[in-house]
């Protein structure tokens, strides 16, 4: 007996899965874009699903909500400072706290969306401070300037990373010539490790840790490369140089969405016309290959989901258009390119796609058909101001859409 409780025990470590029974984050668990609620609506009124709530005062930003322990948990941008508040699934304000300095050049809004895990939110700055706050009170445990630190490089549009924990760590990507990433202390923010400079700014996209081989792997991106870090000790396992696949002129080193993973497979994309690549982990982890590019799926800042055997994202034509579009995940052979409104981003849960147009607002329910692009429903966000950037979630049964400084929540069930 004693036996089968441990090996249960190192399963659940490895699998990743023991950090994630008290764990909300961005894009959902192992930020797949896969939210797992189930029972929800199949179709939606014309009108969109009942609106439970809304609210008016969040603070402007990209972010995404998260939901823990029935409270709503959003970050803002308020003057110059990045803010995080609390909130009764009523509306009701628990709490509002600042965690650090709003990014201070262009597209200020706040771009992180809070990981909370055992009562505990961590938080990534505009300008780079690394945060630790009490989900009951808002009160500031810790706090670091990882990016003055660790000497950090910012690419153009700065700072967009969401946290990621293991067990013990909160890990930032710095960039730069001093090191590319680092490791602190989950109850203190004091430094564990930090890895070898790789040189390059900082991308934008947020991290995520993966299991191969018994190690646990952070995939973290600079300007230049997507780098596996080995997170017990920060020893760059390994590097794929991302700069290669940028052939056109804009957006250079502007890696912006977190990677997919899926049995031993790593699906990467970015905007301006850097094609997607799926790469294959080697058996015991420590390098990896090229197994496709697809030229045509160039995700912007939207994210992309794998149902079944294929992925479903947006393409950038320029910064204010793109079309939505599924590859096959073997082969990565583009199923259907089609236009509709503009790009935006995608989230699945129970079964379907919601995907939500970046431009005027509007969000779709979507089969994901890899034969066509088949809306089932879709409303528009009439309130907010600014890109509709922000990517929808979905927790407890309830969808939440974010406008600049407005959010929406709606019923998913009947």
């Amino acid at each position: 007996m004693t036996k089968i409780l441990t090996f249960l025990l190192l399963t659940l470590v490895f699998s990743g899965s023991l950090f994630s029974q008290d764990l909300v984050e961005w894009r959902g668990p192992n930020r797949a874009g896969i939210y797992p609620d189930h029972g929800l609506l199949k179709s939606w009124p014309e009108s969109g699903p009942k609106l439970l709530l809304e609210l008016n005062d969040i603070g402007n930003g990209y972010s995404s909500p998260v939901v823990y322990k029935n409270t709503i948990y959003i970050t803002g941008r308020k003057d110059t400072l990045d803010v995080v508040s609390a909130y009764e699934m009523d509306g009701t304000k628990k709490w509002e706290a600042v965690y650090g300095r709003a990014w201070a050049r262009t597209y200020p809004e706040n771009r992180c969306t809070p990981t909370i895990e055992n009562n505990r939110i961590f938080l990534i700055s505009g300008m780079g401070e690394v945060a630790c706050l009490d989900t009951s009170s808002g009160k500031l445990i810790w706090t670091a300037d990882a990016n003055k630190e660790y000497g950090g490089e910012s690419h153009t549009w700065g700072i967009a990373e969401s946290a990621v924990v293991s067990d013990k760590a909160v890990f930032y990507v710095t960039g730069g010539e001093v090191t590319s990433v680092v490791a602190l202390d989950k109850s203190s923010g004091k430094l564990l490790w930090k890895t070898k400079s790789l040189g390059g700014t900082r991308a934008y996209a947020s991290s995520l840790i993966i299991e191969k081989a018994g190690m646990q792997l952070l995939l973290a991106q600079t300007a230049n490369d997507l780098i596996a870090v080995n997170i017990e000790d920060g020893e760059v396992v390994w590097t794929y140089n991302l700069m290669q696949h940028h052939t056109g002129r804009m957006g250079k080193g502007a890696n912006t969405n977190t990677p997919l993973y899926f049995n031993g497979e790593i699906f990467i994309t970015s905007g301006y016309d850097h094609p997607a690549l799926m790469l294959s982990l080697a058996n015991d982890g420590r390098s990896v290959s090229l197994k496709w590019t697809n030229p045509d799926f160039d995700t912007h800042i939207g994210g992309a989901v794998k149902i079944g055997n294929y992925v479903f994202g947006t393409t950038w034509i320029n910064n204010g258009n793109g079309n939505w579009i599924c590859a096959d995940w073997d082969t990565g052979k583009t199923m259907y390119e089609t236009p509709w409104l503009n790009k935006g981003s995608v989230i699945s849960a129970d079964g379907l796609l919601y995907c939500y147009e970046e431009k005027t607002g509007n969000l779709a329910l979507v089969k994901p058909d890899p034969k066509k692009f088949e809306i089932i429903s879709s409303f528009k966000i009439e309130k907010g101001a600014g890109p509709h950037w922000a990517h929808p979630a979905v927790f407890d049964g309830k969808l939440f859409v974010r406008h600049g400084e407005y959010l929406a929540v709606y019923s998913l069930k009947s």
